[in-house]
C-alpha cells in the first residue's frame, strides 16, 4: 500500500514539474480561486498565526519525541522521531528541487493588481508551498505512527488550515498548495517505507550473524 502511494506521489510530481510555466499561469481556475480567497487587506491575525506554525511545529515534533524517548528509553518513539526527521529532509530537498525546476513566480508578482500579499518579503519561488509541505509531512508522519482518527483529524485540519492560510495571505496559488500537500504526504510515506526497509535489512543481517 505504501509503495502505491509513493508511486502515485512520484507520478504527480513528474506531471506537475513538466508543465511549462506559462501554461501553469494560464490556468484561469488557479488565479480565479486565489482571488476569491485572498482579500484586498489580508491582515487577519488568525491566518497569519496559522501560517507561522508550519515550520516551528515540524521541527518541534521530532525533537520533542526524541527527547522523551531518551528520558523513557522508548525505542519505538525514537524510531518515530527518526522517521519524521527523514520525512522533513525529503520534503526540504523535493521542495527546493521543484521550486528551481518549475521556477514559478509568486502570484502577487505575476498579478500585482489582482493578488494582495500580507508581505512581499517572501521572495522564493511559488511552487510548491513549503509551509504546506512541512505541515502535511508532519501530519502524515504522526498519523502513520499513531493511526487513530482522533489524532489524524486535528492534524490534517491543522495542515489544511496552513494551506488555506497561504492562499488567504496571497503567497501561493491553489496548485502550489496542492503540490505542497502531495510533497509533504509523499515524503512522510517514503520516509516510513525506507526506515522499515532498513530496519528489516538490519534485523536480517543480525539474524544471519546469530545463526
Amino acid at each position: 500500500m505504501i509503495m502505491k502511494h509513493i508511486t502515485l506521489f512520484t507520478t504527480l510530481i513528474i506531471i506537475l514539474i513538466t508543465i511549462p510555466n506559462s501554461e501553469i499561469r494560464a490556468q484561469n481556475w488557479d488565479i480565479n480561486l486565489l482571488k476569491n480567497i485572498n482579500p484586498t487587506k489580508p491582515d487577519n491575525q488568525f491566518w497569519k498565526s496559522v501560517s507561522s506554525t508550519a515550520e516551528p511545529l515540524a521541527i518541534a515534533a521530532p525533537v520533542s519525541m526524541f527527547a522523551v524517548s531518551l528520558i523513557n528509553n522508548d525505542m519505538q518513539l525514537r524510531a518515530n522521531a527518526f522517521k519524521m526527521v527523514g520525512s522533513l529532509v525529503i520534503t526540504a530537498v523535493l521542495t527546493e528541487v521543484i521550486k528551481r525546476t518549475v521556477n514559478r513566480d509568486r502570484p502577487f508578482v505575476t498579478y500585482p493588481l489582482d493578488v494582495f500579499p500580507n508581505t512581499i518579503d517572501e521572495t522564493g519561488k511559488s511552487m510548491p508551498s513549503g509551509h504546506t509541505a512541512f505541515a502535511f509531512t508532519t501530519a502524515t508522519s504522526l498519523f502513520t505512527a499513531y493511526p487513530k482518527w482522533y489524532i489524524g483529524l486535528p492534524l490534517y485540519a491543522w495542515a489544511t488550515s496552513v494551506g488555506y492560510s497561504r492562499l488567504y495571505l496571497g503567497q501561493h496559488y491553489p496548485s502550489d498548495v496542492l503540490m505542497g500537500a502531495i510533497v509533504g504526504t509523499g515524503s512522510a510515506l517514503a520516509s516510513n517505507w525506507l526506515y522499515q526497509k532498513m530496519a528489516r535489512k538490519k534485523a536480517s543481517k543480525k539474524a544471519g550473524v546469530l545463526n
